[in-house]
């Protein structure tokens, strides 16, 4: 397993996080087996959101391990807040009764990491800053970042925010790749080329935020998994058989590992409940692709390199 070290905090973080949107789908047996096999393959890592479940996965978390001290302190725990049935709220009292909420299904004194899920168009930057300087002071929360957000969204955050802002969690596989396109594609006259996210990635790396990758199997939003989609992506998928001969894992860890293989120290989020998924995606944490397979899965998954 690859750790990384989120700049801002001190947190060593495995680039594998075992993501729990799905949790409460299992049997509490099941999803102890489940967190068990990652702590297993050395993710230290996990992912949560106050709606996952309508809360009701954070609570069937920390049940099935039987959450206690000692297991939160090998644990990096992180939740999302700021969705609401309808619309999005960032108002200072939503953002303290959401961490309250969190903390109590979690069964724990502390959050190492708070994001704001999806950006609120209403959002008052000042009640947001009001909130973050009374969660860390009350030592609820010890860091914060955002999920989702533009570098302009999080400029207008950080102009209040005193708390550096770690964490930006985005969509992105080796078929929804809409944050490396138009980098790769600039100034021609082609889909691709359409600056459709603002730069986010090179404005992460060069403001210290740690990209997450969520739905890394995804061929859209929610559309499916593009491995084993023959009709769709027949390239890419044969060209993922060749390449999990080649390193000896499966076609899973070589989706994983196209993310980690990028410079900017991406954490890839898993949302499966499959343990056998799992231990395949964890094989994908640090797989040295080389340079021309990573450009060919890219091709092969649609994309053009002038």
């Amino acid at each position: 397993m690859k750790y990384i070290n989120i700049a801002g905090t001190d947190l060593k973080a495995s680039n594998i996080i075992m993501g729990c949107m799905r949790i409460k789908q299992l049997s509490l047996p099941e999803a102890e087996a489940l967190i068990r096999t990652a702590m297993e393959e050395n993710v230290n890592f996990f992912d949560h959101a106050d709606i996952y479940g309508g809360g009701e996965c954070e609570e069937h978390f920390a049940q099935a391990i039987g959450m206690n001290p000692s297991i939160r302190d090998g644990m990096i725990l992180q939740s999302k807040c700021g969705i609401r049935s309808g619309y999005f709220d960032f108002s200072k009292e939503h953002i303290l009764a959401s961490t309250d909420g969190i903390l109590k299904r979690l069964n724990t004194d502390y959050l190492d990491i708070l994001l704001l899920h999806r950006p609120d168009s209403l959002v008052e930057p000042e009640e947001v800053a009001e909130a973050f300087d009374q969660l860390q002071a009350s030592g609820k929360v010890r860091h914060f970042g955002v999920s989702n957000h533009t570098p302009l969204q999080i400029e207008l955050l950080k102009k209040y925010v005193k708390q550096p802002l770690v964490v930006n969690q985005l969509q992105l596989s080796v078929t929804h790749t809409p944050m490396i396109d138009s980098g790769i594609a600039l100034n021609m006259d082609h889909a691709q080329s359409v600056n459709r996210d603002s730069g986010i990635l090179d404005y992460s790396r060069l403001h210290d935020m740690t990209v997450q990758a969520w739905s890394p199997f995804q061929k859209g939003f929610f559309n499916g998994p593009f491995l084993g989609d023959l009709e769709t992506y027949p390239e890419l998928n044969k060209l993922m058989d060749e390449l999990a001969a080649k390193y000896e894992v499966t076609t899973t860890a070589i989706a994983v590992a196209w993310i980690t293989r990028h410079p900017a120290n991406i954490q890839v989020i898993t949302g499966t409940t499959n343990v056998t998924r799992l231990k395949d995606s964890c094989q994908g944490s640090d797989i040295p692709l080389t340079r021309e397979e990573w450009y060919a899965m890219y091709k092969a998954g649609g994309k053009i390199v002038p």
